[in-house]
């Protein structure tokens, strides 16, 4: 297929479930002519959303509905979007008390997505990241991510030995990783000491529901990091803290 025709049969797939926003059941023919599109094509794109999961078609009528990975999707958004709301008064209580750059991330496979920042107010800062994509193994917070995970899962996100790197300190094979992973599961954060870039040190913590984690970050120049031991244990303070402030134990 050339770059022509797959252009516009993702085209023509996305109009599809742009369709499902206004109606909850879609057949052949209503495609064909909302498309323009001749009714085999349409029947060959609804074909390939079922098959991926998309749409499912009912099985007496044959037309087609929503499918489970639309409502997969819609729920991941909207957990996207509440975690970021949830998260603000921990990323503000550290921001307020460390004056050093904060940052919410989540795990997108093998790389983290930074969700959220708030940059520290010092000239010389760490910027914010939000949006970025960066591989796991080498940020503090896709590190206490991965150490979340059963073996079962690593293994299928990490099948290989050798890792990518982006510093010379990066960790560069899976041996290594699993090593790492163990020390972070056993004193509850993570680091990294310029293993993403230079001059940049930070820890992290996790933050969320067992099913939906994220991570929190604390990201600063190396040379004002004295102790990273002493920085993680601060971070899990002044979580604590927040967290005992906004949920008082009952009577």
């Amino acid at each position: 297929m050339n770059d022509t025709r797959l252009v516009s049969s993702v085209d023509n797939a996305l109009s599809i479930l742009l369709l499902f926003k206004s109606r909850n059941v879609l057949r052949v023919a209503d495609v064909a002519a909302q498309l323009g599109v001749a009714r085999s094509t349409a029947h060959r794109l609804l074909v390939s959303l079922t098959q991926r999961g998309f749409a499912v078609q009912e099985p007496v009528t044959r037309a087609y509905t929503p499918g489970p990975e639309l409502t997969e999707i819609g729920l991941a958004v909207v957990d996207m979007l509440d975690i970021r709301g949830r998260a603000r008064p921990y990323l503000s209580a550290l921001a307020e008390e460390m004056r050093e750059t904060i940052s919410l991330v989540t795990l997108e496979g093998t790389n983290v997505r930074f969700l959220d920042s708030l940059e520290s107010p010092q000239i010389l800062r760490v910027g914010s990241r939000t949006g970025q994509l960066l591989p796991a193994h080498c940020v503090s917070g896709g590190k206490v991510l991965l150490s979340t995970l059963s073996r079962d899962a690593f293994d299928a996100l990490y099948p290989d030995e050798k890792l990518p790197t982006l510093t010379s300190r990066s960790i560069g094979t899976k041996t290594a990783l699993l090593k790492a992973l163990d020390v972070i599961r056993e004193r509850g954060y993570a680091t990294n000491q310029e293993e993403s870039e230079p001059d940049v040190t930070a820890v992290a913590v996790t933050f969320g529901p067992a099913n939906s984690p994220a991570a929190i970050t604390v990201a600063a120049p190396t040379s004002r990091v004295e102790s990273v031991e002493a920085q993680g244990a601060a971070v899990q303070r002044i979580i604590e803290a927040t967290r005992n402030r906004k949920e008082p134990a009952a009577p």
